[in-house]
C-alpha cells in the first residue's frame, strides 16, 4: 500500500469514529432532551474510537509481511548468516 493510502484510510478510520460518536450523542440529545451534553459526550467517545482505530490499523499494517516472507524468515534462510561472508 502507498503512503497516499495509508494517509487515506488512517483518515477515513479518525473520521467515522468522530462522526460515529458525534451523531449518537445527538441522537441521545434528541430523545433524552439533554442537549448539547450527549453531544459532547459522543464527540469526546469519538475521538477515542477513532485513535483506537487508527492504531488497530497501523498495528494491521505492520503485521502483514512487505515481500511475501514473513517477519524473521529472511534470517532463517541458508547463506543469509554474517558469518558465511
Amino acid at each position: 500500500m502507498s503512503g497516499l493510502g495509508k494517509a487515506l484510510r488512517f483518515s477515513a478510520e479518525f473520521i467515522a469514529g468522530i462522526f460515529a460518536g458525534t451523531g449518537i450523542g445527538w441522537a441521545l440529545d434528541q430523545v433524552a432532551g439533554t442537549s448539547p451534553w450527549g453531544m459532547i459526550v459522543g464527540l469526546v467517545l469519538g475521538f477515542a474510537a477513532g485513535m483506537l482505530n487508527i492504531m488497530r490499523a497501523a498495528g494491521e499494517l505492520n503485521r502483514r509481511p512487505r515481500s511475501g516472507t514473513s517477519p524473521g524468515e529472511e534470517a532463517e534462510r541458508p547463506g543469509s548468516d554474517d558469518r558465511t561472508r
